[in-house]
């Protein structure tokens, strides 16, 4: 280094700094330096003489040499028994050997953590050797299933509300073994070729099927079983332990593995085919070929086998008789289309396997006749109805498995009321036997189904329900989603909603805030005027995409309320079922608002029709009967949902594995104002108007009928304070073989020239709550608070009359908003006599008491044009309910 780089020297004695040290090593409180290696009298020379203080960068050459580095560099190790030195120390003495050297000792930094090749071939190898101990060990101990083992299940125990059992079964053992020669060479090759390709030849075991298992429920998404036959086996054989875990996985590998290296592989698809559930309640091959074919499994043919073959896939939805009470969208109609392309794809996959010939195959070009399902003769009448609602509530909303279910054990304890099951049926059953003749009138009285259901408004507990004749011959349940449309009964959802979010302001946008609308009063004004012009909310004229503008019929033709704005209060609208006046009122709420109280209600979406038609808010949806009578619950207890359940407490030997009060969950759908005011809009309806025939000796009835499109569907709903009940009655021939089966019309039905809500379902309604009811205290509805503005106020103006015009002179009305009953209602020509236009044996010969009501959901009231369909309504049948024109409404 040169000398102008070169530090000064330090004065002697180091300064100030060195004479503190040494005043310090002098008192004897200062340690030795940081490096050295002897007695604080090795920092002397010879002599005794203190050694010249040289400062830091000396002070860290000396620690640098002491410690055996210099410049960052490590010197090499002093010869043993070297005496100390300038820049030397000591040997140090060897380090005690670790049995695993990690962290690594003679590295630094990242180094000591970074193991060595030898560590981790070490550590693999014991991996691997555990793994094969395990694996071993798992061998081992798991057994090769019995398949007669797998044939044990017990009943389940059904209880009514009061704890009296209500039936035992669910858990019966429909199975009979048999041998491998029973069954038949088309059967095995079915399952192989839509199951497991390579059965014959493959070790029973698929890795990447169990991989592809284990990665998905890993990451939390649906479970998945064992690809191969084996597996499968194993998996139907394995009663003690039905749960999706990775445990299970594991024990079903071992089992697997074991299976396929000591079992026959006829064995093995015996076993199988004895195990497999098809659905109906039967398990293996011989119980379902009688359950579907009403034969012996030998006997099959190779389309019955496909058949059998693609139920295996999932008999809830691929039975083409329809499972809607475990999942609504397992009707007959959808499961028909499902397992006759399965079906199909399997025959066309045995050719292509060689396991059928083209000639053999083109012998079976229709699918395969089945039968339609036999119940267990305790689930006649509407027990079986009551079964599968329970069994649907059980398989959506909790943990228990259908095939868990199917096995039996299980106590369940359910809502139904044994006394109002048994009034709801005798109520249908005497309308039925006093009515209905399709002997008689087989044109118009065929196929004439009714349902029924009721729910408490405190809890939403189904306290009843009317799913059809018989269980054993009728297997729709009626009480669930059926396809019919609910009419006017839609219509109080229409005033809820503008009740609850109010009338749009023209002069703004779509999209408008809380405080930009007018919460609308039952006293607002609309127009009852047949063949009404529907507009927007802004006032512009609504046309469909083709430019069609849309007149909105009431039924027959009838006109309420003044020339020339025909106005009338939407209390009167709904007490004479006008359906200009809310489909209007619709538009300017909005039909997403008018959608969003619906669902609040407690309607299901997917049940309910698109928003693209003004019909909208006139019934084009098809709720079931439960969730209708859940939805007027919602205003029977002023405005608090709670979703219809059938279900309250599920038991296991002894434990309870499912109590409703643990997912019971109370919403308030809608302002107490708001729901009351609708209960008392309703009130008028039965106290006045189109529903009399619903009213019940000293007690406060709600309610609204209902009529469809082509008089195919009717409704009452209504309710008191206690229950709240909803019948429906429609016409649709359930012969299962029907692919296309369809709603037909109730004109001549029951002798009716047309049939209403207000005739027949009201009648079964009254009946059927008058018994209901009985010994209970009569309750009254909250006094609603006033609500909202009244819109539209602008009464009709009175007509000039003039000599010239004298018909305008005799058309000119009172100015009354709220007129009479002879303007209300023209007078119907062919019952002269009727002089009360709502007595329910008035419509009679005029198509019912519904005069010119909305109990139209479509072409009713002389519509005869449909409007084109969007892909969002497409689905839902004929969406008419105005005429298109050109004319002024």
């Amino acid at each position: 280094m040169s000398e102008h780089r070169r530090k000064p020297p330090q004065p002697q004695g180091g300064g100030r700094a060195a004479a503190r040290r040494g005043q310090s090593a002098s008192s004897g409180r200062r340690a030795a330096p940081r490096g050295a290696t002897g007695s604080l009298s090795d920092t002397y020379g010879p002599g005794g003489e203190e050694t010249p203080y040289e400062g830091r960068a000396a002070a860290r050459r000396a620690a640098q040499r002491s410690t055996g580095t210099v410049g960052g560099r490590r010197r090499a190790a002093e010869p043993a028994g070297r005496g100390p030195g300038r820049g030397r120390g000591r040997a140090a003495p060897p380090g005690k050997q670790r049995f695993i050297d990690y962290p690594r000792a003679g590295k630094y930094g990242a180094m000591r953590w970074v193991p060595s090749w030898r560590q981790v071939t070490g550590l693999f190898i014991g991996f691997f050797g555990c793994l094969v101990a395990a694996a071993g060990i798992g061998y081992a101990v798991v057994a090769v299933p019995d398949p007669a083992q797998a044939a044990t299940a017990q009943n389940n125990v059904y209880y009514w509300s009061d704890g009296s059992q209500m039936v035992a079964t669910g858990g019966e053992v429909n199975r009979q073994i048999i041998a491998y020669e029973k069954i038949p060479k088309e059967m095995r090759y079915a399952v192989m070729s839509a199951e497991n390709k390579t059965f014959e030849t493959d070790s029973g075991v698929d890795p990447m099927g169990i991989a592809r298992a284990v990665v998905n429920m890993a990451k939390g998404g649906q479970t998945q079983g064992g690809s191969t036959i084996t597996q499968q086996y194993v998996k139907n054989a394995m009663l003690d332990d039905q749960s999706q875990t990775l445990s299970r996985k594991v024990k079903e590998l071992f089992i697997s593995v074991k299976v396929g290296a000591s079992v026959e592989k006829e064995e093995i698809m015996r076993g199988y085919l004895n195990t497999a559930y098809f659905g109906r309640g039967a398990y293996g091959l011989q119980a379902a070929a009688r359950t579907y074919f009403g034969k012996d499994a030998e006997e099959l043919n190779a389309s019955e086998c496909a058949f059998l073959a693609a139920l295996l896939k999932g008999a809830t939805y691929y039975d083409p008789a329809g499972n809607t009470a475990y999942d609504p969208a397992a009707t007959a109609q959808a499961n028909t289309k499902r397992v006759t392309e399965r079906w199909r794809w399997i025959l066309e996959e045995m050719v292509k396997d060689k396991h059928l010939t083209a000639a053999e195959r083109d012998k079976y070009p229709e699918f395969p006749k089945v039968q339609k399902p036999r119940s267990n003769a305790q689930l006649g009448g509407q027990i079986g109805y009551l079964v599968d609602t329970a069994k649907g509530y059980i398989l959506n909303n909790t943990k228990i498995t259908q095939q868990e279910l199917e096995r039996g054990g299980f106590e369940i304890h359910t809502t139904f009321d044994k006394t109002k099951v048994q009034e709801l049926e005798k109520a249908v059953n005497k309308v039925r036997k006093e009515n209905i003749k399709p002997k008689q009138r087989p044109d118009t009285d065929t196929h004439v189904q009714f349902g029924g259901a009721s729910v408490n408004p405190k809890s939403g507990a189904i306290e009843a329900i009317y799913g059809g004749e018989d269980a054993t011959k009728h297997f729709t349940n009626n009480a669930d989603v059926t396809g019919a449309q609910v009419g006017s009964t839609f219509k109080p959802f229409v005033l809820a909603a503008a009740m609850a979010w109010g009338k749009r302001d023209p002069d703004l946008g779509e999209s408008q805030a809380q405080d930009e609308v007018t919460i609308v009063s039952p006293k607002s004004l609309y127009s009852g005027k047949n063949n009404l012009k529907i507009r927007d909310y802004n006032g512009d004229i609504w046309t469909n995409e083709k430019g069609e503008e849309w007149l909105q019929a009431n039924d027959d033709d009838a006109s309420y309320g003044s020339p020339p704005k025909y106005q009338i209060d939407l209390r009167e609208a709904m007490r004479v079922s006008a359906n200009s006046a809310f489909v209007q009122l619709g538009m300017d709420v909005g039909l997403d608002r008018v959608k969003e109280a619906a669902i609040g209600a407690g309607l299901k979406e997917d049940s309910l029709a698109g928003t693209s038609f003004p019909s909208f808010s006139i019934g084009i949806s098809d709720p079931s009967a439960i969730r209708m009578a859940g939805s007027y619950a919602t205003f029977a207890a002023s405005g608090k949902q709670n979703d219809p359940f059938s279900v309250t407490k599920v038991e296991y030997e002894g434990l309870t594995t499912f109590d409703h009060e643990d997912i019971a969950d109370t919403k308030q759908a809608f302002t107490p104002e708001v729901a009351d005011n609708v209960t008392d809009v309703l009130k008028t309806v039965v106290d006045e108007g189109t529903g009399t025939s619903a009213q019940l000796s000293g007690r406060q009835v709600a309610g609204k009928t209902g009529t469809t499109d082509g008089n195919k569907s009717a409704w009452f709903v209504g309710y008191t304070p206690q229950l709240s009940t909803a019948i429906s009655m429609y016409r649709m021939d359930d012969d299962e073989s029907n692919k296309n089966r369809t709603f037909l019309e109730m004109y001549g039905t029951g002798g009716k020239d047309s049939i209403h809500g207000a005739s027949f379902p009201a009648e079964i309604w009254h009946d059927y709550m008058e018994d209901a009811l009985k010994g209970q205290p009569a309750k009254d509805f909250p006094e609603p608070e006033p609500i909202g503005e009244i819109v539209n106020d602008d009464p009709d103006p009175i007509p000039t009359p003039t000599v010239t015009e004298p018909e305008e002179e005799e058309e000119s009305p009172s100015p009354s908003p709220s007129p009479s009953e002879s303007e209300v209602l023209p007078s119907p020509s062919p019952s002269e006599a009727c002089n009360n236009p709502f007595d329910p044996t008035c419509g009679e010969v005029t198509g019912g008491t519904e005069t010119g009501g909305a109990d139209t959901a479509g072409t009713d009231g002389g519509v005869t044009a449909t409007p084109t369909e969007t892909e969002e309504d497409s689905t839902r049948g004929n969406q008419n309910g105005g005429l298109f024109g050109d004319n002024t409404g």
